[in-house]
């Protein structure tokens, strides 16, 4: 597995990439940093991602911890030609919120040959308070 983070026009390269997903556009996720070890970035939330009662539906931060786990994930095996897919994700919703930007960091806690655990931690920007966190055991999966 590798250790270094993307930057440059590699870094640039994976975001294009990255931004053709829809549902990532929609969950509006953007990415300082991307590496095998570590990711960062964030997104903004607004009544787009609310559920009826005017809070971002703790769907969307399911998504987005699943969504920096993988990527991280991904980063770490790819060069193998391993993909990552996620077997499991735990993400406790620690206070709500309505709106603004919301940071995310993701940083790898195991790396196996098999296997792969992250954690994934959503604050928000304008306190540093914390909004959710999330553990996502992913799996290694071998090219075919």
């Amino acid at each position: 597995m590798t250790s270094e983070h993307t930057t440059g026009d590699a870094f640039e390269a994976e975001r294009d990439m990255l931004a053709t997903s829809d549902f990532l556009r929609l969950l509006g996720c953007h990415f300082d940093e991307a590496g095998p070890t570590r990711m960062t970035g964030w997104f903004e939330v607004g009544p787009q991602h609310h559920q009826p009662f005017g809070l971002v539906h703790g769907g969307v931060l399911c998504s987005v911890v699943e969504t920096f786990a993988s990527i991280g994930a991904w980063l770490a095996v790819r060069d193998s030609g391993q993909t990552a897919v996620g077997v499991s994700n735990s993400t406790d919703f620690i206070r709500p919120t309505s709106s603004g930007r919301l940071d995310v960091e993701a940083r790898a806690i195991h790396q196996g040959r098999t296997q792969q655990l992250w954690e994934v931690i959503i604050s928000r920007a304008s306190d540093g308070k914390e909004v959710a966190r999330g553990g996502v055991r992913l799996q290694n999966l071998e090219p075919r």
